[in-house]
């Protein structure tokens, strides 16, 4: 296949829905949750749903950076955006993501702040080389993806000796979350989620590779099978998850060849370990503080470490309580279940992050599914 359209082709899609159907063990459920909020928006943008055998039930994870970020953290950066003299600037999905007492970055900015959207970190490196009179903050945040990124703007920032530039750290990895959702019910009071298999994030992936999944298949006994975002991407990777446990099998399978390899990028891995080191323990939305699940600048960037700069301590955080965040990130529930969803809860009058974020559930049933939500429901209760 060369171009897009090859991955959207109706006839074949069609055609692998009909082996599903011949595949599949019609007595048994088949629980696949995919990770990333990029498959989740596949899946209903283009149908994959409704082309799915019955008793195979697509559970929704944690996979959106902007999502799993804790009110406490946002918190963190709205008081700091607040400061005078500060410049907060970052990814344009956080702005809109309410925090404590409804606030959030977009409301700070309507209230003076200096909150800038940034396209990239070099943006960032930007504003602060042409504002040096003020404190230029990059609230970082995202999976493995981007933080590559933010290790070449640090590099950038010392190499150029700019005293008016740090980074809130918000950087998060992914095999530990997955580790998280598979012990959840055995070392917390939470809500057990069965799980047969998993979608393997592609985009984070690219980076990592596929070598670190490994763990899952061999500790878990869980198939994981890496996927593209393209629908045939999708279904295939179904299938691929289907065969797996209709044989007993747990093997990490990548079906994202034309960009994942086992060792991932090596050039990228060098750079974030330079930068960066594991923080002890990080506090996620929907999971509660996981270990080792988070970055933190090494001592030798800590002159651009903002939370070091300017004493940033996490105060305490008042969470929308009648909001299913929590339980959707981590499986537990979907978003029709939430009671604000649709009503009070809307992409226009987000109470959520997942209904805020372009990766999150909410805002992929929402804009795709809302119709199709109940009766999707009722199948995943049969």
């Amino acid at each position: 296949m060369k171009y897009v359209d090859d991955f959207r082709a109706p006839r074949m899609a069609r055609a692998l829905a009909a082996r599903m159907r011949d595949e599949v063990n019609p007595d048994r459920d088949y629980r696949l949750m995919e990770f990333c909020g990029g498959h989740t928006h596949a899946i209903f943008r283009y149908g994959v749903k409704d082309l799915l055998p019955s008793n195979v039930r697509m559970i929704h994870g944690p996979g959106c950076p902007v999502c799993v970020l804790p009110i406490t953290r946002l918190d963190m950066a709205i008081a700091l955006a607040r400061r005078e003299g500060v410049t907060l600037c970052t990814y344009g999905d956080m702005l809109r993501v309410p925090g404590s007492r409804k606030q959030s970055l977009l409301k700070a900015r309507a209230e003076g702040a200096d909150v800038r959207m940034v396209g990239s970190t070099m943006d960032a490196i930007k504003l602060a080389e042409d504002n040096p009179d003020r404190q230029v903050v990059f609230f970082a945040i995202g999976f493995e993806t981007t933080t590559p990124p933010t290790a070449v703007a640090l590099k950038v920032a010392e190499a150029k000796g700019l005293r008016n530039f740090t980074v809130f750290c918000n950087h998060v990895l992914t095999p530990a979350a997955i580790t998280n959702i598979l012990e959840a019910p055995e070392i917390r009071d939470m809500d057990a989620v069965e799980i047969d298999g998993f979608l393997g994030p592609a985009h984070v992936s690219v980076v990592i590779g596929s070598q670190p999944y490994d763990y899952f298949a061999e500790e878990f006994r869980k198939p994981v099978v890496i996927a593209g975002f393209e629908p045939l991407d999708v279904m295939q990777s179904i299938l691929m998850l289907i065969r797996q446990i209709n044989e007993g099998r747990a093997e990490v399978e990548n079906q994202y060849t034309r960009a994942v390899t086992p060792a991932g990028n090596a050039a990228a891995k060098a750079m974030v370990a330079e930068v960066f080191e594991l923080r002890r323990s990080f506090e996620w939305r929907g999971l509660g503080h996981v270990p080792y699940s988070a970055f933190r600048l090494r001592d030798r960037f800590a002159d651009f470490d903002a939370e070091r700069r300017f004493d940033m301590q996490p105060g305490r955080a008042m969470e929308n309580k009648a909001c299913d965040c929590p339980k959707i990130l981590r499986g537990a529930a979907i978003p029709t279940d939430c009671k604000l969803f649709g009503k009070q809860c809307t992409p226009q009058t987000p109470l959520g992050s997942c209904m805020v974020s372009d990766e999150g559930a909410c805002a992929a049933y929402f804009k795709y599914g809302r119709r199709r939500a109940a009766p999707a429901r009722m199948e995943a209760a049969e």
